[in-house]
């Protein structure tokens, strides 16, 4: 008969996501509804492996509201950091991108702040920012549709338009307003 060997206790993936968050925060990352704020900022390491902890964040700063306007603030914050780590010098190494919510009467926006242009010269990171039609091979691309999604379920989009450090930023009404997102 075979002996069992005994298998280490798995880290709690909440553990490991909170892992370099002081004590004081980790309520930002809770996913419950926390005291009132009107603004809140976190600044991320540029490792696709701090993207679950962006995710924390934005579920925590939205955690008051239903279910569906908590996925679509998540969904399309988590569309604008993966794009600061994959696009701009934020990804590089050492570097970081910072989160900003603010609440406001009619919803949350969320500024996304990256280090800008990227040095690697296969990304062409200092182009104007667009949202681009989401036609034929590209509705079933696996990248390429951060933009078009933030474009179509956000209330309102923009950028600041500086290739240095790049500000991108979504509005979402606490009613989906002015977001195919209740249509799609």
């Amino acid at each position: 008969m075979p002996t069992l060997v005994s298998v280490p206790a798995l880290a709690k993936a909440e553990d490991t996501v909170l892992a370099g968050v002081p004590d004081e925060y980790r309520h930002y990352f809770s996913g419950r509804p926390t005291i009132p704020f009107t603004k809140r900022h976190w600044e991320f390491s540029g490792t696709p492996a701090s993207v679950p902890l962006a995710r924390a964040f934005l579920d925590t700063c939205a955690a008051s509201q239903d279910s569906d306007y908590r996925y679509v603030f998540s969904l399309l914050g988590t569309e604008l950091a993966t794009n600061a780590i994959r696009h701009s010098r934020s990804g590089e190494e050492g570097q970081t991108f910072v989160l900003r919510v603010n609440r406001v009467a009619n919803g949350l926006t969320l500024v996304c702040r990256d280090n800008g242009r990227p040095t690697r010269s296969s990304d062409d990171g200092d182009g104007p920012l667009s949202a681009g039609a989401l036609e034929g091979d590209r509705l079933t691309a696996e990248n390429g549709r951060g933009l078009a999604l933030v474009d179509s379920f956000a209330t309102a989009w923009g950028d600041n338009g500086h290739p240095s450090i790049r500000k991108v930023w979504f509005h979402l009404a606490f009613d989906l307003t002015g977001s195919s997102w209740p249509a799609a």
